[in-house]
C-alpha cells in the first residue's frame, strides 16, 4: 500500500498527492519517496503564494476545460501505526468495533459527506473512478462506506462501469466483509501485504501475520473478487534478496491481477528515522535495492505482468485507471483528512489533522453556502495561484515518463509547443547522453513516443527528469506556443 512514501499507486498514494509518485532512494523506484528532485515536493510546494484577485472570467474558461471524472476519498483509520508511516492516519487500536470507535468514524465520514457536498460540481460526465485509500479503508463498516457513495453518487453521478477501489490490509476482513463492500459497487482491491516473512512485518510493526495474509488472499478467491492489487515492499530491514525472490514469488502464486512494488523511503519523525540509516546494515544498501528492482521487473514480467508504470504490474487489461489518471496529469476531487485534489490547475492539500480538517470544512462549508464561482467552492482558489503553463509542463513530462509508454510527442508539442517537444527529444533520445541505454524513442500507437527504458531508465530517473527540467526551464521562456497555452 503506499506507506511511508512506499510509493504506491496514488491511492494511497494520496493523502498528500504524493503516494502516487516518487522513486527511490537516489533513483526513480517509486517517484513517491526520494533523492533528487523529490517529485512530490515540486508537485505539492510549487506556487504556494496567495492567489491574486482572481478574474472570473479566467475561472469560468479554467471551468470550461475542466472535466473530473476520478474522486479520492481518504479514510484515516488503521489498527496502529507502521514503524515506516507519515501518512494522516488514526489508530483506532485493535477492536474497531468498539462503539466509540464506530462513532468516531461515523462523525467522519459525515464530516467528509459535507465537504463533498459543498465541492463544486465541475460540468462534464460522470465519475469514471472512486479509490477509497487509508488508513485502512476495509477497517470502515460497508454501511458507513455506502454513505460516501450515495454522496459522491448524488453529487457528480457515478458512471455504471466505473472502477471503485478500495486498500485494504490483510486481518481487516473476511469473505462475507467483501461480498458486502462488492454488494456496493467496490470493484477493485488494493491489499498492503509488503512480505511475506513474518519476522519483517513484525519488525515493520505491521498489524497483520503471515497468516491473516494467506486467509485475506483465499479469502478474496472465495468472494469472488476478480479485479484486485498486491503491494509489495523492497528495502526494508533485513531483506535480502533471497527474502525478495521468495515475496515476488509468493505474490505471483497469490494469483493477483495486479502487483506494485514500491522502495522504502525512510522518512522523518518515524521511527525507522531514528532506528535505520539507509544505505547502512540492516537497512539493504542502494545497489542492493536497485537489484531488487530488477529482480522484480524481469520476474514479474516473466510471470505474464506488463510492467506499464515504474512501480506497478499489471495482467493485460488490468491496469490501475484511477491511477492513470494521476500519471497523465488529468483533474481530480479529493475528499478527507491529508488529501491533496488537482482542480483549476491547483493542488491543493488538506489538514492532516482530523481536528484541523473539522475546522477547515466548516469554514469551507460555510463559504460555499454563498453563490458565484469565486464564493470559494472550489479548494484552493481563494489561497493559491493556477500553476503556471511552465509547471505544467514540468507536472507532464515528469509524470508521463513514469509510464512505459512515456511521453507522446504530438500531444506534448499540441499542448505545449514545438521548443518543449525538441527539448525532450534532444535531452533524452536523438544521440543525447541518456539514449538507449535510459532512455529511446519509439513508435506506437500512431506516433513518436520518448520512454525510459526498462529497469535501467527507471532506476536512473530522478536524474534523467532532472537533467530535462534544467532543459525545459532555461527553454521556455522561448516558446511562443508555450506562452500562449491554454490555462
Amino acid at each position: 500500500m503506499l506507506h511511508a512514501r512506499l510509493r504506491r499507486p496514488l491511492g494511497r498514494a494520496h493523502a498528500d498527492f504524493s503516494k502516487a509518485w516518487v522513486p527511490c532512494r537516489r533513483s526513480l523506484l517509486n517517484i513517491q519517496s526520494s533523492g533528487c528532485p523529490d517529485h512530490n515536493k515540486l508537485l505539492n510546494e510549487r506556487r504556494q503564494s496567495p492567489a491574486t484577485a482572481s478574474s472570473t472570467q479566467q475561472l469560468q474558461a479554467a471551468v470550461e476545460q475542466e472535466s473530473p471524472v476520478s474522486a479520492y476519498v481518504h479514510l484515516p483509520f488503521c489498527k496502529r501505526r507502521c514503524y515506516y508511516c507519515d501518512f494522516p492516519v488514526s489508530v483506532v487500536g485493535s477492536k474497531p468495533e468498539l462503539p466509540g470507535v464506530q462513532q468516531g468514524m461515523q462523525d467522519y465520514i459525515t464530516l467528509l459527506c459535507r465537504e463533498i457536498a459543498a465541492t463544486v460540481k465541475v460540468p462534464g460526465p460522470p465519475l469514471r473512478t472512486v479509490f477509497f485509500g487509508g488508513g485502512t479503508p476495509t477497517l470502515v463498516p460497508p454501511q458507513l462506506l455506502n454513505q460516501i457513495l450515495i454522496a459522491l453518487n448524488n453529487k457528480y453521478g457515478i458512471a455504471k462501469d466505473a472502477e471503485i477501489s478500495m486498500e485494504s490490509d490483510p486481518g481487516t476482513f473476511d469473505m462475507l466483509r467483501l461480498q458486502e463492500y462488492m454488494s456496493l459497487g467496490i470493484n477493485r482491491f488494493s491489499m498492503g501485504v509488503q512480505c511475506f516473512q513474518q519476522e519483517l512485518l513484525e519488525l515493520c510493526g505491521r498489524s497483520h501475520t503471515l497468516e491473516d495474509v494467506h486467509k485475506a488472499i483465499n479469502d478474496i478467491h472465495k468472494a469472488g473478487v476478480q479485479n484486485w492489487s498486491l503491494d509489495l515492499i523492497s528495502g526494508l530491514p533485513q531483506l535480502n534478496s533471497k527474502r525478495w525472490q521468495h515475496s515476488l514469488q509468493e505474490a505471483v502464486s497469490a494469483g493477483p491481477t495486479h502487483i506494485s512494488v514500491y522502495d522504502l523511503q525512510v522518512e522523518a519523525k518515524t521511527p525507522f528515522a531514528r532506528w535505520y540509516e539507509p544505505g547502512s546494515h540492516p537497512m539493504p544498501t542502494d545497489a542492493a535495492t536497485a537489484d531488487m528492482y530488477r529482480a522484480a521487473s524481469h520476474f514479474l514480467q516473466q510471470s505474464g505482468y506488463e510492467h506499464y508504470e515504474i512501480s506497478n504490474y499489471a495482467k493485460p487489461a488490468f491496469r490501475s485507471q484511477h491511477n492513470l489518471g494521476y500519471w497523465k496529469n488529468a483533474p481530480f476531487y479529493a475528499f478527507g483528512v491529508g488529501a491533496a485534489s488537482y482542480l483549476f490547475q491547483r493542488r491543493f492539500s488538506r489538514p492532516r489533522t482530523i481536528k484541523a480538517y473539522q475546522q477547515w470544512v466548516t469554514e469551507f462549508d460555510t463559504c460555499s453556502s454563498s453563490k458565484g464561482l469565486c464564493a470559494g467552492n472550489i479548494p484552493g482558489i481563494g489561497s493559491m495561484q493556477a500553476e503556471a503553463v511552465e509547471e505544467q509542463l514540468l507536472d507532464y513530462v515528469m509524470l508521463r515518463l513514469r509510464l512505459a509508454d512515456g511521453i507522446p510527442m504530438a500531444e506534448l508539442q499540441h499542448k505545449f509547443g514545438h521548443v518543449a517537444a525538441q527539448t525532450v527529444k534532444a535531452t533524452l533520445a536523438s544521440g543525447s547522453a541518456y539514449a538507449n541505454k535510459y532512455a529511446r524513442e519509439t513508435y506506437s500507437q500512431g506516433q513518436t513516443h520518448v520512454r525510459l527504458t526498462d529497469p535501467e531508465g527507471f532506476l536512473m530517473s530522478n536524474d534523467c527528469i532532472a537533467t530535462l527540467f534544467a532543459e525545459l526551464s532555461s527553454d521556455a521562456d522561448c516558446d511562443p506556443i508555450l506562452q500562449t497555452a491554454p490555462l
